[in-house]
């Protein structure tokens, strides 16, 4: 597909839209409102509003290569810090997905150049759960937990912040939750992993506010 096809793809989309919903894109020229903020995979197989079926100015979006939520990623901390204290959002959802080949490579000794010092803190996970993973019966079934172990790591990742931990102590309405997405039959699975107050946190990583 020539590069040009897109801007007229863009052109098709945005007719029908303007046509379906006249009001949308005038009212989103005013203002964006979210009550969700999206952190998921890079993935292109994973468009966020779509598989939520949300329209645009329902969802804020951060993705990055396996989803993950580093305390030292400033461009992550950024998106997070604008949500929660300038949005106002109720939810945050971390959203793996099975299959996920950045994970993938994270379990292998495969050299993936720069991207390894993205996803070496997924082989820390890896290692600190090894003994589970290694008793699955087939490397499918191994990759597919990783995934979500990954999910339920990240979600931990987020309730540690300072900046969800202040929201909650000003009693913000703000809850954390785990998903994992199925390529293969698009659907969204709830992990059960969720965070909703400073209760859902270990003494340990509690932050002095």
């Amino acid at each position: 597909m020539a590069i040009e096809e897109l801007l007229d793809k863009n052109k098709v989309w945005a007719k029908k839209v303007a046509l379906e919903q006249p009001e949308l894109f005038a009212t989103l020229a005013q203002q964006q409102a979210p009550k969700y903020l999206w952190i998921g995979c890079s993935d292109s197989r994973v468009p966020a509003n779509e598989i939520c079926g949300m329209l645009p100015g329902e969802l804020f979006v951060h993705r990055n290569v396996a989803n993950l939520v580093k305390h030292v990623d400033f461009n992550c901390q950024s998106v997070i810090q604008y949500a929660v204290d300038v949005l106002k959002v109720e939810h945050i959802i971390v959203c793996g997905h099975y299959g996920c080949g950045g994970i993938k490579v994270a379990m292998e000794n495969t050299n993936a150049g720069i991207s390894d010092y993205w996803l070496r803190s997924v082989k820390d996970i890896f290692l600190r759960n090894r003994d589970e993973l290694q008793n699955l019966h087939n490397k499918e079934a191994c990759l597919s937990r990783m995934c979500e172990i990954n999910v339920a790591e990240q979600v931990a990742n987020l309730a540690h912040t300072k900046i969800v931990q202040t929201a909650w102590k000003k009693n913000q309405p703000l809850e954390i939750h785990g998903w994992i997405y199925g390529i293969n039959d698009g659907v969204i699975k709830d992990l059960n992993v969720s965070r909703k107050g400073l209760e859902d946190v270990d003494d340990i990583y509690q932050v002095e506010i």
